[in-house]
């Protein structure tokens, strides 16, 4: 059995391609199904099957579309009620993929019909587990509304006792999400590769034997989520197409300006120091290459009823847009290039400080605000003192709260900050960005509270 991981970085995610060396199987594609159709390519291998552990919440799938590229069967639970013609699979089935046994194994918890699927070669034998077990956690289970958290925490906990009683200890585990993905709902590991067996050791789910303490402990810390989760399952079910790569023509400098002057979402993909120093006023600062905050919360901020313009360089509008398809937004328009004086003659340029913790403490008056827009478990566990808190996701709504005045704004690592302090400054306030690492804050002589 030969299995290659596809890693998604920017979503916290891995599809993965299993083969026999002749015939393969994909397990919850990406949207852009390119990359999959390149390591069929190199491996010399027929794609004869396509399957999803569940109808996803955090990313549009492309195992439709791979499918039916390839004449493949695509492996759907017969229980989920989706809008496109697939291969029913429940419960126990097991499909034959040249020489590989695929057993699909139904583990409720982080949906109600989660499958994982066992798939086995002679002795050897893995564990594809979705959203079901995880490299030292479990995938969260409140995505289908509160009315449903209690139920699947409980399925949840009995699921990863019956993947223990449908495999082998030994069995290599492959997990969809748990990479940064926040489909996750508690402690990940940071693993690379794990055994099921070694779960056993170092995952609450099994190291916990009391059902309701876990229930009740996982509860607890479940945290917020990207709000552009509402709109992946529906699309998901109803089959996403494939989706538009290519760059568009870039607009003109009159077409730029009309869209800033008429307050369009205009997102510029420099990075941060550029853009506080220099920018198109009306922009919003989202940093390309960000690992994966970039795709986070643009799509965790974006509205999605409204048109998106990427200003940048080719290479990172040509990244933005694959990017971004993987959440359903979908056909940006662009403006190539990187001088805000040459994008928009005649359009303002604007800029704002941007400081580190040792400017806050020796240039900020007493009297102007530090604002936290770092998320809300963040802020419990410790934060500047006297510091006013709005989550970046809920800035935006949130903005006839926010103080009078200068407003120097943080975050954990100045990114999100950057990000913020645009939206401010789109909204008529005065932002500082504060770009500095939240941890280093307290060294540097900031009085913090917790």
């Amino acid at each position: 059995m030969d299995v290659t991981v596809i890693d998604t970085p920017q979503l916290g995610d891995r599809s993965y391609l299993i083969h026999d060396g002749q015939v393969g199987l994909v397990i919850d594609a990406q949207r852009d199904i390119d990359r999959v159709e390149t390591l069929l390519d190199q491996a010399g291998v027929q794609l004869t099957h396509v399957a999803e552990t569940h109808i996803h919440n955090d990313y549009i799938t492309g195992g439709l579309i791979l499918a039916q590229k390839h004449g493949a069967a695509y492996l759907v639970n017969a229980a989920d009620d989706v809008s496109f013609e697939r291969t029913l699979i429940a419960d126990g089935q097991t499909v034959q993929v040249g020489e590989l046994s695929v057993k699909a194994v139904a583990t409720p918890g982080h949906t109600h019909h989660h499958l994982s699927f066992v798939v086995e070669h002679g002795e050897e034998q893995a564990v594809f587990s979705g959203g079901s077990v995880l490299y030292g956690s479990v995938g969260r289970t409140d995505l289908l509304g509160p009315e449903h958290t209690e139920g699947l925490t409980h399925d949840q906990w009995a699921s990863a006792r019956r993947l223990a009683a449908e495999a082998k200890e030994q069995a290599a585990l492959y997990p969809t999400h748990g990479f940064g993905s926040f489909c996750s709902s508690g402690p990940a590991t940071g693993a690379n590769e794990s055994t099921l067996g070694e779960q056993f050791e170092v995952n609450h789910v099994y190291t916990d034997d009391d059902e309701e303490h876990f229930v009740t402990e996982l509860i607890a810390n479940l945290s917020a989520y990207p709000n552009y989760y509402v709109h992946m399952g529906p699309a998901n079910a109803a089959g996403p197409t494939e989706p538009n790569l290519e760059v568009p023509d870039s607009l003109d400098a009159a077409q730029l300006k009309a869209r800033l002057e008429a307050g369009e979402w205009v997102v510029d993909l420099r990075n941060r120091v550029a853009y506080s120093s220099s920018h198109l006023k009306g922009t919003i600062s989202f940093e390309y290459g960000n690992g994966g905050s970039f795709t986070t919360f643009l799509g965790w901020v974006f509205p999605y009823d409204r048109q998106l313009t990427l200003v940048g360089s080719r290479e990172d509008v040509e990244n933005a847009i694959r990017d971004l398809s993987r959440i359903g937004i979908d056909n940006p328009d662009a403006a190539l290039g990187e001088d805000p004086e040459k994008l928009a003659p005649g359009a303002t340029v604007s800029s704002y400080p941007r400081v580190g913790w040792s400017e806050v403490l020796t240039d900020r008056p007493d009297q102007e605000t530090i604002l936290d827009v770092r998320r809300t478990e963040e802020y419990e566990t410790s934060h500047i003192a006297g510091a006013v808190h709005i989550p970046l996701h809920e800035l935006i709504t949130r903005m006839d709260e926010v103080p009078a005045g200068r407003l120097w704004v943080h975050c954990g690592s100045g990114y999100r900050s950057g990000v913020a302090a645009s939206l401010l400054e789109r909204a008529g306030k005065d932002p500082v960005h504060i770009d500095a690492m939240f941890d280093e804050a307290a060294d540097a002589g900031l009085p913090m509270d917790s």
